[in-house]
């Protein structure tokens, strides 16, 4: 462990002390120990096939055979191994455009993690404490827990930096020429920037990568980070105050003026210092409480009975849960009421979970009775026939004259559901017996 410590100190080295550190970081990146554990992470994290189709189901059976896995160490001990290019998958954003990412195959995923374990209690130590994005110990929650406390302490001007495709734009020689004050290791070193030109495959056709860090990779988020820690850096010296988690920067300051100075000045250290794009449509001078001010799915409001600021999930947030609430109790969707319920359940408890340190329960109740309403028009479709609909409305207790009356109802499936039919048979209570659990009482139980 003493190279892991002693590596980052790059003054009074000699040659020969630097050579031993860099041989023992190598090896501890090659250690059987270091890529087992790669392995199983891999294997855990599961993710798609790359280029060679290899699946992680794979993985443990090809690594297992000692003689492919010592001639692999032995081509990135003489820097010959040549990562495969990555799968490039276009994921849609919910604003609209698409994120870029690439998929690397199984044993170029296992190689990058073998990496970050070893890179990452080198690195991560360095950073900035209001860095939170892909570290050890730090989260999304905490990010926003500390934007309040900002906003709470009087910096209700926000500064919101919007880079342009970072993870695309990221320049090599720049983000190598500061990985390397840290990593002294020159074959480490080599391996990383074969990773960042190892290119894509876009439609079977092969394409170099001569810039940006392909999202999708166990390394990119680290190398995300190093990179942006020299803006970490930029700022601390400023005396700001911000909270950054990956690319995503808010900067917080007192007065219109000082936000005015800092976006001008910050847009022009990202782009003259680290050649970064900042897009300057999107990056924009905010308020706690407008309407466009999002960070990390949160918006913020002010709270007239605490006089403080308050977190609670952005719009687009909730319209995006009730996207996936459409998905899956639309009525052509031909799935079982069992599944529907199962995967309701799945999707409650995520947004529970990730949303839960705001104020959030008003948002629940609403969600929960669109939901209901969404479920009773899928019974009263999967009931179908007269005969059916005039027989569970029976079991539900309904008299035999008015159950074959509102069983003959020419009303829409919309109208049924919204009415008194519906409403006071398959009840909240009839439709939490059937299996809903409600976002409320997954809220209130404060879930996990």
């Amino acid at each position: 462990m003493l190279g892991l410590v002693e590596c980052t100190m790059t003054h009074g080295i000699n040659d020969e002390r630097k050579e031993s550190y860099n041989m023992e970081l190598l090896e501890q990146i090659l250690s059987d120990s270091n890529i087992d554990l790669a392995i199983q992470q891999v294997v855990r994290n599961k993710g798609s096939n790359g280029v060679d189709k290899m699946s992680t189901m794979d993985l443990k059976r090809v690594m297992g055979d000692v003689e492919y896995r010592n001639n692999l160490k032995n081509l990135i001990r003489a820097r010959k191994y040549k990562p495969q290019p990555v799968l490039r998958v276009e994921i849609p954003k919910p604003n609209g455009g698409t994120r870029l990412l690439g998929i690397p195959t199984v044993i170029d995923r296992t190689i990058q993690q073998a990496i970050l374990q070893v890179l990452t209690p080198m690195f991560d130590p360095q950073f900035s404490e209001t860095s939170y994005g892909f570290r050890p110990n730090k989260s999304a929650h905490m990010a926003i827990t500390k934007s309040l406390e900002y906003l709470n302490q009087g910096r209700d001007w926000i500064v919101d930096i919007d880079l342009e495709k970072f993870f695309d734009k990221v320049n090599h020689d720049k983000l190598m020429q500061i990985v390397s004050r840290t990593v002294l290791d020159g074959d480490v070193v080599s391996l990383i920037r074969r990773y960042l030109q190892s290119g894509v495959m876009i439609d079977e056709e092969y394409k170099e990568s001569v810039i940006g860090t392909p999202q999708g990779g166990p390394l990119s988020p680290l190398l995300a980070n190093i990179m942006l820690d020299r803006l970490d850096k930029e700022l601390e010296s400023r005396k700001l105050m911000f909270v950054r988690y990956a690319d995503d920067v808010q900067i917080y300051v007192g007065t219109e003026k000082a936000a005015d100075r800092v976006i001008k000045s910050v847009t022009k250290f990202l782009e003259e210092k680290l050649l970064l794009k900042v897009n300057i449509t999107k990056s924009k001078v905010r308020r706690p409480g407008d309407d466009d001010t999002k960070y990390l799915g949160f918006g913020f409001y002010f709270d007239k009975q605490t006089y403080l600021y308050k977190a609670k999930p952005h719009k687009d947030s909730v319209l995006k849960v009730q996207e996936k609430i459409k998905e899956i109790t639309s009525r052509s969707n031909g799935w079982s009421m069992d599944f529907r319920l199962l995967r309701l359940k799945q999707v409650f408890r995520g947004w529970c979970n990730y949303f839960k340190i705001g104020d959030i329960k008003m948002i629940c109740k609403k969600i929960d009775e669109h939901t209901r309403f969404r479920l009773r028009m899928c019974i009263w479709k999967q009931w179908k026939k007269v005969s059916t609909k005039f027989k569970a409305l029976m079991k539900l207790g309904v008299k035999r004259g008015k159950a074959w009356e509102w069983a003959n109802t020419r009303k829409s499936y919309a109208r049924t559901a919204r009415s008194f039919i519906m409403c006071t048979t398959v009840t909240n209570k009839v439709l939490a017996k059937r299996g809903f659990l409600s976002m409320e009482t997954l809220y209130l139980s404060k879930t996990v």
